[in-house]
């Protein structure tokens, strides 16, 4: 395999595992990274995180997530700007540069789901203008220490509850004020398959030097009663890899590429099964389009 291009589990798609379960199946498949959640390292401690991805041979692709900067009372804005802080100090100890950001929705939405949040406050465009303003205020504690903020556009269908940024122009443009070394963004195959501006944007990404992620999985139909658990295995949804993969790589990305996946049958299959699968898929519908070489029919 090229030296470019390395797959990464994200332990998102095998949620039922703990960080050292989830290391060791990382390890077992032949990985050399993992992309980890934050709740899984709140769990095993952050000293020990760091030393257990360390001892494996693993390199951490991704921490997971900052972000949920749209709050509109004084003390959300400073209990999210506390949190985001926190989570910048843990991608530094865990070794990535890279901090995931899904960056939040609307106050109303978070209050009809049962958080805080005034039920009334259904201002897309503030709540936006909070996302910026609340970036400005993390980007120089972020630079300090050597962490990228990596802005994430989720799928339409979560902006009221999830992130008020929905395109990949969206998160370039609100990226734009700062370095390309302290703001970037991800490419999630799942949120911006749909895009009819993606080629040109995935290129811009690149042009400016902000294409910090790339983040693989299929769109399954029908959506899940529960749409978060929409995400498939690369082959058995909509998603033409061959076709952004090739958009990515012409962008001059060579990173690691994570498979995120959220998807109730997956987390209750075997992990290592699960792994085995999303290597054959990898090898066969997703790594060809980034080196240039030809799919072949997914195992």
């Amino acid at each position: 395999m090229s030296a470019d291009f390395q797959l990464s589990l994200n332990t998102g798609t095998t949620r039922r595992l703990n960080l050292q379960q989830a290391v060791d199946a990382t390890a077992r498949a032949g990985l050399g990274h993992i992309g980890v959640w934050r709740d899984r390292v709140a769990e095993a401690g952050l000293e020990e995180a760091a030393r257990m991805i360390s001892r494996a041979g693993l390199q951490v692709s991704s921490l997971c997530r900052g972000g949920f900067l749209t709050a509109a009372d004084e003390a959300g804005q400073r209990a999210a700007l506390e949190d985001n802080r926190a989570a910048i100090r843990e991608a530094a100890a865990l070794g990535t540069g890279e901090l995931i950001m899904v960056v939040g929705g609307l106050p109303a939405a978070a209050h009809v789901l049962g958080g805080t949040g005034d039920r009334g406050d259904k201002d897309l465009a503030a709540a936006r203008a909070r996302v910026a303003d609340r970036l400005a205020e993390l980007v120089p504690f972020a630079r300090e220490h050597g962490v990228r903020l990596v802005l994430e556009a989720l799928h339409p269908m979560y902006a009221a509850d999830r992130a008020v940024l929905s395109t990949l122009k969206q998160a370039l443009d609100y990226a734009a004020p700062h370095p390309p070394e302290a703001v970037g963004v991800v490419v999630d195959t799942f949120h911006v398959w749909w895009d009819p501006e993606l080629e040109a944007q995935i290129a811009r990404a690149g042009a400016e030097g902000r294409l910090a992620s790339y983040q693989v999985c299929d769109f399954n139909l029908p959506i899940a009663a529960d749409a978060l658990l929409s995400r498939g295995m690369m082959g058995d949804g909509v998603i033409d890899f061959a076709t952004i993969g090739r958009w990515v790589a012409a962008a001059g990305y060579t990173g690691p590429v994570e498979v995120e996946i959220f998807n109730q049958e997956i987390f209750d299959r075997d992990a290592d099964v699960t792994l085995a699968v999303m290597k054959q898929r990898w090898a066969s519908l997703v790594l060809p389009s980034l080196t240039g070489e030809p799919a072949r029919a997914p195992a």
